[in-house]
C-alpha cells in the first residue's frame, strides 16, 4: 500500500481489477476503539472505506497514470459493530465518472457483503495526473 496511513493501519489489497477493489484490514489491538468490547474504532473503518473507494476510482483504467483525487463527499452508514478478533473486508466500485467527479459505493463486511458492518457512498474530485516530486 503506497498510502502511509493505510499501510500503518495494516490495509492490504486483496483484489484490484477493472470492476473495483477489495481490501482486507487484519484485526489488530492498536485499532480497537473500545477496550472493553474489543471492537475496531469507527474512524478506522472510515479510513478503510475512504481509501478503498479512492482506489476504486482508478479501477476502470488501471493501465493509465493515476490522477490525483480528493474526497468531496463521504457518507457512511454503520450497520453493526465489527466483531472483535475478525478481519474486516471492504469492497468498492466506481459506478459513474464524469470529467471532474467520480461516484463510488462501498461495503465493509466480515464474510459476505450481504451482512455489512457498514456501507458508504462518496464523490471524489478528479485532478491532474500524479507526478513524482522532485528531490
Amino acid at each position: 500500500m503506497s498510502i502511509p496511513h493505510a499501510a500503518m493501519i495494516g490495509m492490504r489489497v486483496d483484489s484490484w481489477d477493472e470492476k473495483g477493489c477489495t481490501v482486507r484490514l487484519p484485526y489488530a489491538e492498536h485499532l480497537i476503539g473500545n477496550p472493553d468490547s474489543g471492537v475496531i474504532h469507527g474512524g478506522v473503518l472510515t479510513a478503510v472505506l475512504d481509501n478503498t473507494m479512492g482506489m476504486a476510482v482508478h479501477s476502470g483504467n488501471l493501465r493509465s497514470a493515476p490522477r490525483a483525487i480528493a474526497t468531496l463527499d463521504l457518507r457512511i452508514d454503520y450497520m453493526r459493530p465489527a466483531e472483535p478478533r475478525r478481519d474486516v473486508f471492504a469492497r468498492a466500485h466506481c459506478y459513474r465518472k464524469t470529467r471532474n467527479v467520480a461516484f463510488v459505493r462501498a461495503v465493509a463486511f466480515h464474510e459476505t457483503e450481504d451482512e455489512p458492518v457498514a456501507t458508504a457512498v462518496a464523490a471524489f474530485m478528479l485532478g491532474t495526473p500524479n507526478q513524482p516530486r522532485e528531490s
